[in-house]
């Protein structure tokens, strides 16, 4: 690494640990790790160990995705992992652990203003908790349903998170009423209760004590632990920099509305029928374009733009006249006009394109925010870097925070968000009616048959994410 004066960090795509806002890199652990950079080169040239002074070593970042990052490091695609990793056996299988940054970490339970009351770990049976699969809470809670499955309790229900969503997507969304429960480090979850203030954080309700959180780097790697185990005993925990990295980025969140309020799920079920009807003709999935309508107007017919733009999908005079949908002052023909606009920029820039259904929406809601010639070099960059030029999430989506800045990357963010949300109410609205459904009662001869379930019908089209 002092011969290619190179040292790779692997991280995740942050708004709070690491990010790209025109061109610059920003976040807590991009800047801890520049001053560890500082402190090599300065021991470095101390132990005369540079072969000039100018060639000094670099730390690089290479952003990839949560699920993916010991797999990188193992594969050499860089030299250490940072992104707040909590220390347990199975990642000590895979690799191994400076000394830890954070100590004595309690992972626990956190809810917001539509979570059921949660007042000890015996009250998670049955409830449904949000968690990203590769997590450690994932491993928590699966420690916790063994032990209720040993108890006759009925297990904790665990709703897979996507994992292009961070801790504090997470909290953002429990924060706006958009999911039930979520598991959080005890730090992160005080840090963040200063900016979302509807959380709680419940202190009795403790799914793993004692854990530790460090970097990693492959087996074998001593010199690099060594380093990086004196860096960490003057800058961890409790520490100045330590103290007071988190605290510069507090300005950079950004937050979601209540989309799953009651108010504005009122709304969204109230237009539910013609977002379907749009979503079957152009077949387009029509939760993600009721979650575009909540984004562009809240979902408002009545709202209208200082440029001119009008209704719910926000739709230009102009583009409706060419669309030949009617009326655009009216609900239906509006949401029929952003539906098929989208269709049609889905089929003009992506019908060919080897991506997933996911994939191509987010990709079209990009270029609708930023123009289609932007994100079409976009992928050629993200391409030349090494990343996947047909996948959004923690690649396009980093060179677009570098090129463009924060407004297209939250543009989409945004419109993914309320899209889980809108998913979980609607999974909600089908399993309620299934737990309800009473049989029709049929002549004798025949067996009873359930009443057909509109939200079953309707969940059938949300893809699985």
């Amino acid at each position: 690494m002092i011969d290619r004066r190179t040292i790779r960090v692997l991280t995740t795509y942050s708004k709070t640990f690491f990010f790209i806002d025109k061109g610059t890199q920003r976040g807590a652990t991009h800047d801890i790790f520049i001053a560890l950079e500082n402190e090599l080169n300065k021991q470095l040239a101390k132990d005369k160990k540079l072969k000039q002074r100018h060639l000094k070593l670099h730390i690089v970042f290479v952003p990839v995705s949560r699920d993916n990052i010991f797999i990188a490091l193992n594969e050499g695609k860089g030299d250490i992992a940072a992104a707040n990793l909590t220390i347990t056996p199975s990642r000590e299988a895979q690799v191994d652990f400076a000394q830890p940054l954070y100590s004595n970490v309690k992972e626990l339970l956190i809810s917001g203003p539509a979570s059921p009351k949660v007042d000890s770990l015996e009250q998670l049976s049955g409830q449904t908790v949000f968690v990203r699969r590769s997590s450690s809470y994932h491993d928590s809670l699966q420690a916790l349903n063994a032990r209720f499955a040993g108890e006759s309790r009925p297990p904790v229900i665990l709703e897979a998170a996507p994992e292009a969503l961070e801790d504090e997507d997470l909290l953002e969304m429990l924060n706006a009423g958009l999911i039930p429960l979520i598991v959080v480090d005890q730090h992160k979850a005080l840090f963040w209760k200063q900016v979302f203030p509807k959380i709680q954080v419940h202190d009795n309700v403790v799914l793993r004590d004692g854990g530790d959180i460090s970097w990693a780097v492959r087996k074998d790697s001593p010199q690099l632990l060594t380093v990086l185990n004196n860096f960490v005993k003057k800058n961890r925990q409790g520490t100045t920099l330590g103290n007071t990295l988190l605290l510069r980025y507090l300005k950079n969140a950004k937050y979601v509305k209540n989309a799953a309020a009651s108010k504005e799920r009122r709304k969204f079920l109230a237009m539910v029928d013609v977002f379907r009807k749009y979503g079957d003709r152009y077949d387009v999935d029509w939760l993600l374009m009721a979650a575009q309508g909540y984004q562009e107007s809240r979902l408002n017919q009545s709202v209208r733009s200082h440029v001119g733009a009008i209704g719910v999908m926000q739709v230009m005079p102009s583009t409706g006249k060419e669309l030949k949908v009617g009326d655009i002052k009216q609900l239906d023909p509006n949401i029929h006009a952003g539906v098929k606009y989208m269709r049609w920029m889905m089929d003009r820039y992506y019908a060919d394109e080897p991506m997933t259904r996911l994939d191509k929406a987010l990709f079209t809601f990009a270029s609708y925010n930023a123009g289609p010639a932007r994100i079409a070099r976009l992928r050629t960059m993200t391409k030349q870097r090494g990343f996947d030029p047909n996948v959004w999430f923690g690649n396009v989506e980093n060179m677009a925070a570098e090129k463009i800045g924060a407004e297209t990357v939250t543009y989409v963010s945004n419109i993914y968000k309320y899209y889980i949300a809108y998913r979980l109410i609607v999974d909600d609205m089908a399993r309620k009616q299934k737990a309800t459904a009473v049989p029709r009662q049929e002549p004798v001869a025949q067996p009873a048959k359930p009443q057909p379930s509109m939200a079953t019908a309707a969940t059938a089209q949300v893809p699985v994410i």
